[in-house]
């Protein structure tokens, strides 16, 4: 099967989607032109509110969503054949995770740029926002724990090699030059993000001038970390990133958030612009098969349902995709036209990638990538098609440090996003309508204990609950579909396009927590598994259940009960 003909038609399905289903969602759901957006009607001295260009918001947006996800979920589902991952990306992608983005974005917008959290709370119930508003803090607290933890490995200089010299151990120091240019390269970023922001929002500097001279001093970052790579320990990083992500939760958006995942945003263009390049050129032959039978060629076994829509998390639907749309990204929403474009064509941006890194290990092959983590698959494959288009050993090599350097950085632009939407949630769980005196809604407060108990997650061993992150991170997708769901209820509008990927999320969410619970089990039964790893998970899975039933009961129960009142009323509620 031909590279090039897959790709060529998933990117023309999902122009396709964009101008009938996409828009079809804007005119059904009411986006009104006219309607000021928070943006505008909030005045928080810009620290959160902010309207912001919709390219610029777009940069952000995609920065934050993307990163490694859609290279990672593709690559590994596999296993399954590469019919079934497309399958799921495109028709994922269209009717499920670009109708969640979009649908996050615009009911946040209408509830004055709040989390999903108080839409949840004003359209279900008060309950299902507590609920809600708990398991997305501590979901994003896993996500800070292992991002911190990635991103300080990531910029690891300095690693400890063991040997034996005439019988006697020694111990030396080795230096890790492309952790280093990774680590120099990210820091040389942010001063560059706070000088684009300051002359475009408050030197009203041109947009495309600023973009072209940000995006060639960009290059001059990348080229400083590879000319100069810093040498540093992982607990070093640490340290320095749980002090630059309080910071950068804190700080307004439009100095160093906003135009850092902007700049950013071009580095992820640039591994889509050359694999797209090396396809065309190449049109590598598909060399895993079609499909590999209901399990999974791998020693798990696993069967595609429910591991196939867990593995593919972003790059399909992720839920962690509803928490920014409805956290940074409606807070900057210059007009409500441009929530189709950042919303609905973001994610839809973020499949195309999902299909091209389905195409890197297709072209390896299962073999070709064997023992390679999923960056390093999609960074070779890259590799070799430049090397087959006839490039130099030097550019090619040089491509592939950039976008594993590119890749890298995207991990601190989801770090630093998840903490500020951590602060959000968690001012918002203790905000009263009474009264705004309340210390813990204080947003300094908020973002210290957020940060602290991200880095105790990450210190204590983030990774012996991190297998039931993909389940959790799909289950947000839940509350987000009954949160836009029972809004467009309860002004008598159509909200059907929400019933089949709620129940579907629901299912698959539920079936492999409820695997993972049977598996620990049997585990602990053996005496083969650890207290603190099978044990632990095997607790935390029990709540985690408990709370998605609830959250599912009371807001299906308010959809269900809002159709009945139209179908007996006819009334629609403006």
């Amino acid at each position: 099967m031909s590279s090039l003909a897959i790709l060529l038609g998933a990117i023309v399905i999902f122009v396709i989607a964009y101008l009938t289903y996409g828009s079809w969602l804007a005119k059904t759901w009411g986006i009104d032109p006219s309607k000021e957006t928070p943006a505008h009607t909030i005045d928080d001295g810009g620290v959160d509110y902010v309207p912001a260009k919709a390219p610029v918001l777009l940069g952000h947006h995609f920065a934050s969503i993307a990163g490694a996800g859609p290279i990672n979920g593709p690559i590994q589902a596999a296993v399954f054949g590469w019919v079934p991952v497309f399958l799921w990306i495109v028709i994922g992608g269209i009717f499920f995770g670009a109708v969640q983005d979009f649908s996050a974005i615009f009911v946040s917008i209408r509830h004055k740029g709040q989390s999903l959290g108080e839409v949840i709370e004003e359209n279900i119930s008060h309950r299902c926002k507590i609920l809600f508003s708990v398991f997305a803090w501590l979901v994003l607290l896993l996500v800070v724990a292992a991002f911190a933890d990635i991103v300080a490995s990531s910029f690891n200089g300095i690693s400890l090699k063991k040997e034996v010299v005439d019988g006697v151990e020694k111990v030396s120091t080795v230096l890790n030059d492309n952790n280093g240019s990774v680590a120099t390269a990210s820091m040389l970023f942010i001063p560059l993000a706070a000088l684009f922001g300051f002359l475009v929002y408050r030197k009203n500097a041109p947009l495309l001038v600023s973009s072209v001279i940000g995006v060639i001093l960009l290059a001059f970052c990348v080229v400083g970390g590879l000319a100069f790579p810093v040498h540093k320990s992982k607990n070093f990083w640490l340290v320095l990133i749980f002090i630059y992500i309080i910071v950068a939760s804190v700080t307004p958006v439009w100095i160093l958030l906003q135009p850092r995942d902007y700049l950013n945003s071009f580095l992820l263009y640039f591994m889509m612009i050359a694999a797209i390049i090396g396809i065309v050129g190449t049109n590598p032959t598909v060399s895993i098969p079609a499909s590999t039978g209901w399990f999974a060629n791998n020693a798990a076994k696993w069967p595609m349902f429910p591991f196939l829509f867990i593995t593919v998390a972003c790059g399909a639907i992720s839920g962690f995709h509803s928490i920014v749309g409805s956290g940074t990204t409606s807070k900057q929403l210059d007009n409500e036209k441009d929530a189709q474009m950042i919303g609905y064509g973001g994610m839809l941006i973020e499949c195309v990638l999902a299909v091209i890194s389905l195409l890197t290990i297709a072209s390896l092959g299962y073999e070709g990538s064997k023992g390679m983590a999923p960056p390093v698959v999609f960074a070779t494959a890259i590799k070799n098609f430049f090397v087959n288009l006839g490039f130099g050993a030097w550019a090619a090599n040089a491509t592939f440090t950039v976008i594993l350097l590119a890749i890298s950085a995207f991990a601190l632009t989801s770090l630093d996003t998840a903490t500020r939407l951590g602060r959000y949630i968690f001012q918002e769980l203790f905000v009263s309508k009474e009264s705004t005196n309340n210390p813990l809604s204080n947003k300094f407060v908020a973002t210290i204990i957020t940060v602290v108990f991200g880095g105790i997650l990450c210190m204590g061993g983030y990774l012996n609950i991190w297998p039931l992150f993909g389940a959790c991170n799909q289950l947000v997708a839940v509350p987000a579909f009954l949160a836009a769901a029972t809004y467009l209820g309860h002004r008598g509008r159509n909200n059907k396009m929400f019933y089949f990927p709620t129940i579907f999320m629901m299912a698959a969410c539920m079936v492999s927590l409820f695997m993972s619970f049977i598996a620990n089990v049997k585990i602990l039964a053996s005496g083969n598994g650890k207290i603190f790893v099978q044990g632990l998970q095997t607790v935390v899975i029990v709540p985690i259940f408990v709370l998605a039933i609830l959250l599912f009961v009371e807001g299906w129960k308010t959809i269900v009960s809002l159709s009945k009142e139209k179908s007996a009323t006819g009334s629609v509620v403006k």
